[in-house]
């Protein structure tokens, strides 16, 4: 399972049977993975595990918010978690429905060790699939050594390929640009500074999706870099969970902009 980065990858489990959601969490465990459970779709939507997500496996029926129900809202909010469906009640209009929004898979209860285990893996290989993990090159633009190694080292844990480079000048010259499929910048650099090198890639009519990092919050430049098309504009520091989402969104945004082309 080495080629999943399981390490910094959140499996989350949604199911009001408490036997059951103890036991699929520390079988997913067992996998190598880590897990949480959640006995309530808005338990999962409150918890601030949204964005460490990475496979979201829900029963179909529930109190309250239902699978199908969660799985919409995540899909409305532009989120877009690989489901994994699992149900005790075997329904073939809750399956037709689920399958139809894109599920992964819609498992009866009780399912195998190994069934769920090819089921978590086929919903990763979607996950990489879809943000194009292992194939599109991660550029980080940062003169700050540190920040530049942990954060080209983080992107790497989550399977993509990634490049740093220390200044916008070195990331020009280095014949990456036209592999880069997302670029990671510091606003403030020396020589050219983040939001000079996003106008010059538009300029140059190059649509690399940017997210921008800086360690001093400054709303002139948050909203011109924004306003200049901007994926997201990230403080100093910013979690795991938070960048890697961030990446999620930038690469759909790569990934339409390529479709309409």
């Amino acid at each position: 399972m080495e080629e999943f980065r399981v390490a910094r990858k959140l499996i989350s489990v949604v199911d009001d049977d408490e036997p059951v959601s103890r036991t699929t969490t520390l079988l997913i465990e067992s996998f190598g993975f880590r897990a949480a459970a959640f006995e309530s779709a808005d338990a999962f939507l409150r918890s601030g595990q949204l964005h460490d997500t990475v496979c979201l496996i829900v029963d179909v029926q529930m109190p309250g918010m239902s699978g199908l129900q969660l799985q919409s809202h995540l899909a409305a909010e532009g989120c877009s978690i690989p489901v994994i469906f699992i149900t005790a009640y075997e329904d073939k209009e809750s399956r037709r429905r689920a399958m139809q929004a894109g599920a992964v898979a819609f498992l009866g209860k009780p399912f195998s060790d190994e069934q769920l285990l090819q089921t978590i893996r086929s919903a990763l290989d979607k996950f990489s699939g879809e943000f194009g993990a292992g194939r599109n090159l991660i550029s980080v633009v940062d003169d700050d050594e540190s920040v530049r190694n942990t954060t080209t080292l983080l992107i790497e844990s989550f399977g993509f390929q990634a490049a740093a480079f220390e200044s916008a000048d070195a990331f020009l010259r280095s014949g990456q640009l036209h592999d880069t499929a997302c670029l990671i910048v510091d606003v403030q650099m020396p020589g050219m500074n983040g939001l000079q090198l996003q106008s010059h890639l538009a300029a140059e009519g190059c649509s690399i999706p940017v997210i921008f990092i800086t360690a001093y919050e400054d709303k002139e430049s948050r909203r011109r870099a924004m306003q200049a098309g901007a994926v997201a504009f990230l403080g100093k520091p910013f979690s795991d969970g938070q960048l890697l989402q961030t990446i999620h969104s930038a690469l759909h945004h790569e990934k339409r902009g390529t479709e309409t082309t």
